[in-house]
């Protein structure tokens, strides 16, 4: 039987409603625990490009300490022999044990240079798992110090997590540096050049996507949100691209972006980005940032 148009008004109705209540539940149902933060620029300092072009990290321990950085001139003469070429974005835990990462052009291992806070280098080797890339761009050590997250280059769908190498009882210079398990994200990423926590389970993190398909721009500010903090059990993240990076220069080309760090004590975020051509000598920089 065909019903009066007032009944089928108000059938339509309540039937856009219970669909609309639908959506909203599953919205609701899927929407990140922690929500994306505006970083807003705040100023920038020159990157030198022999010492300031690769990483940098805050150190709190002991006070007053200056920020690190890393670049082709911090890499020391005895490790370029052996083969340790390269350094990545470094990171220091807050009770002041400060980590580089390195690779090799070739071989089947990474290697974690580790200064203990009363100044003593050690070194640990982790042997490649399978599938598992050479490159070693960064690590970042986790709020309570045990765990330390780093990435491979190229499009991945995960970062790798360690027991914090000198840090964790469970490391030793003398054995190999374990993978402890995995981070496994909701949405691929491309070229990650570093990432620091911001909270236990939150990371902000510098892609050098030079393609923009992923997320609709280039070089982009990642955040993810970490299910639960990272430690010997997978857990997974959801990621959100946050921004562009600032790409200024007097040169035109290809710019990179490479370290992050964020400081706790200031609650800034800074992430260098290198300028394209003659330019990296003149005008690459360290962008500041705050959060609103």
């Amino acid at each position: 039987m065909r019903m009066p148009a007032r009944q089928r008004c108000h059938a339509v109705l309540a039937g856009l409603v219970t669909l609309a209540t639908a959506a909203a539940l599953s919205v609701a149902a899927t929407a990140p625990a922690a929500a994306a933060d505006t970083w807003n620029e705040v100023g920038s300092d020159r990157a030198d490009p022999l010492t300031e072009s690769q990483g940098l990290a805050s150190v709190e321990v002991p006070a007053g300490s200056p920020n690190r950085y890393t670049g082709i001139g911090t890499v020391p003469f005895d490790l370029t022999v052996r083969g340790w070429n390269h350094v990545g974005d470094p990171d220091a835990s807050y009770n002041g044990y400060y980590v580089e990462p390195y690779q090799a052009d070739s071989g089947s291992a990474k290697m974690f240079r580790v200064q203990a806070p009363g100044g003593a280098w050690s070194e640990y080797v982790h042997a490649l798992s399978p599938g598992e890339a050479l490159n070693n761009s960064f690590d970042t050590i986790s709020p309570n110090g045990s765990w330390m997250v780093s990435g491979e280059w190229g499009t991945m769908n995960r970062l790798l997590v360690f027991p914090t190498p000198g840090v964790n009882p469970a490391t030793s210079p003398s054995a190999n540096l374990p993978q402890a398990s995995t981070i496994n994200l909701d949405h691929a990423v491309r070229d990650v050049q570093g990432c620091d926590f911001v909270t236990s389970t939150q990371l902000l993190c510098s892609s050098d996507d030079p393609e923009g398909a992923l997320f609709g721009i280039t070089k982009p500010l990642l955040q993810i949100d970490l299910s639960a903090e990272p430690g010997s059990a997978d857990v997974t993240g959801h990621v959100t691209a946050l921004r562009q990076l600032p790409l200024r220069s007097s040169c035109s080309g290809s710019f990179e972006s490479e370290g992050i760090d964020y400081d706790r004590r200031t609650g800034t975020l800074r992430v260098i980005v290198v300028s394209p051509g003659f330019c990296v000598l003149t005008d690459s920089k360290t962008y500041k940032f705050s959060r609103s």
